[in-house]
């Protein structure tokens, strides 16, 4: 069997195609996209799509150019395809400068991913729907008794489009709107003073891309008396501004819990008790790890969540899951919660995260784990700080991810 010639394929397909580099700067069309806006390969490859196809500066209501920018953002963001709706957006007019044709686009924008799982391209493609559009919308120029059952039909679906678009509009706003409080509020309640006593300690938070699911997950870090400090983080069922409000809650009760009792699995017995009066709390996870440096001991308590991992110098690693409960409230009854304590040696490195960081879609847990640990071996000669970064670019969530993620790496 010969082998497909896709440089080929792609130039005969017959429907108008662009391939954007992740700048926005054009780098493949087919033939059909040339012809659509009667374009040469020269007048578009290397050009940056905006610079190649401005708004109509004699249409004060033009938004393009506002609207395809929004939709090629929101795909390198969310790494998925994004349809708009029915597009307005007139093209410059070759050989007279100034002068634009009114155009009417269908468009779709679909990344293709690299290896690293960053967006490495985005097709755009789009449909020419000019002809129809001016001829039984825009103009008017066919009364509608003239129209036949088909042309009629096509026109009430036209006018529905661009009334479902003024709604999707104003619910994409209404819900950047709340995402944004959400996330302002997740983080003034992610406030840990102690943090500044601890130079060997960073920690991460980023919010999921492309979703209100966000401000589950949190941090948090605890100095304790004798030298002692305790670290956590919890992930609540949930998203959008009530599970920024149960986190807050829940967070700060297992702050007080720690430090009137110590001992990780208490801390977590008693937040589970909390969980079962507050109404979205149940089923959260969390870890709870004191680390006492004069014994050089981590004491920990795990509430259904992934372990935590302490990596040596080397780059060997190994998993704290021996103190391995349910979730909060997943037990009809109360049943004290397992502890277990590990050895650690100067220079080890601990770290704490939730499940955004190391969880795909259609993959086992273990395989993210040992992704993570593989991830945490070739950078952990860097600080906490710099560790932190380099982890999550070396994972390909340093735009964020489709779950929020909280991270605490601890230097010990």
């Amino acid at each position: 069997m010969s082998e497909i010639d896709y440089a080929a394929l792609f130039a005969a397909t017959p429907s108008p195609y662009l391939v954007l580099g992740p700048e926005l700067t054009i780098v493949e069309v087919n033939q059909a996209y040339l012809d659509a806006t009667r374009r040469t390969r020269q007048d578009l490859i290397g050009q940056h799509i905006f610079d190649a196809f401005p708004d109509n500066p004699a249409d004060p209501e033009a938004d393009g150019v506002r609207n395809l920018n929004t939709s090629l953002h929101r795909v390198l963001t969310s790494r998925e395809p994004d349809t708009m709706a029915l597009q307005k957006y007139d093209i410059p007019i070759m050989g007279q400068p100034g002068a634009f044709e009114e155009r009417w686009w269908s468009p779709i924008n679909t990344p293709i991913l690299g290896p690293d799982g960053t967006v490495a391209w985005i097709i755009h493609r789009v449909e020419d729907v000019t002809a129809f559009v001016q001829a039984h919308v825009a103009g008017g120029r066919l009364p509608a008794k003239q129209l036949t059952e088909r042309e009629a039909l096509e026109a009430e679906l036209y006018a529905r489009a661009r009334e479902l678009q003024r709604l999707n509009e104003e619910l994409r706003q209404a819900h950047t709107r709340e995402r944004q409080v959400a996330v302002t509020l997740q983080e003034a309640m992610l406030q840990a003073p102690d943090l500044a006593r601890h130079r060997d300690v960073a920690v991460r938070y980023l919010p999921a891309t492309g979703s209100l699911n966000v401000c589950g997950d949190w941090y948090d870090m605890v100095d304790l008396p004798d030298g002692r400090f305790a670290v956590a983080v919890g992930d609540v069922v949930g998203h959008g501004l009530e599970a920024a409000a149960v986190m807050g809650m829940l967070r700060s009760a297992l702050s007080a819990a720690i430090r009137a009792l110590e001992r990780p699995a208490q801390a977590l017995e008693v937040l589970g008790l909390y969980a079962r009066s507050v109404e979205g709390a149940l089923n959260t996870t969390a870890v709870k790890a004191m680390v006492d440096p004069r014994s050089r001991l981590i004491i920990y308590s795990n509430a259904g969540h992934p372990p935590p991992v302490l990596v040596h110098p080397d780059g060997s690693f190994e998993l704290l899951d021996q103190a391995t409960d349910p979730p909060l409230g997943a037990r009809p009854q109360h049943v004290p919660r397992p502890q277990a304590g590990h050895a650690y040696r100067p220079g080890d490195t601990l770290v704490l995260y939730t499940d955004g960081l190391i969880e795909r879609r259609s993959e086992d847990i273990d395989a993210g784990l040992a992704r993570l640990a593989d991830a945490l071996g070739r950078h952990i000669a860097l600080s906490p700080e710099r560790l932190a970064d380099a982890l999550l670019a070396h994972l390909g969530l340093a735009g964020g991810a489709r779950d929020d993620i909280a991270l605490i790496i601890v230097r010990l």
